[in-house]
């Protein structure tokens, strides 16, 4: 696909993988590209998307942490333990998802 005329990449849904975001985000940055490229990410607000973004930036923290030789022990308190592990309860029960 050539999106060399592509100068807007909007996110709508992200991934749980954020490499594969950052893949579809690149393929507008190629070679031939003469734009300036703007990416939104459009998340609402509370939900389990705004939680998977959440999520990416704890875990790029924590990997940032852990390549720059700081003690990581200290910058993840208990707190953020927990919040990581955290299962909220559903506003209304699923009903037969199969």
């Amino acid at each position: 696909m050539n999106l060399t005329g592509a100068n807007y990449v909007i996110h709508l849904d992200p991934w749980w993988n954020p490499a594969i975001e950052q893949q579809a985000t690149d393929r507008a940055y190629r070679i031939g590209q003469d734009q300036n490229v703007t990416v939104y990410h459009l998340i609402t607000r509370n939900s389990i998307e705004e939680k998977i973004i959440r999520l990416h930036k704890s875990k790029r923290d924590l990997a940032d942490a852990l390549l720059t030789d700081t003690d990581v022990t200290k910058a993840m308190t208990l707190e953020d333990l927990r919040h990581l592990v955290q299962v909220e309860e559903l506003e209304a029960p699923l009903e037969n998802v199969e």
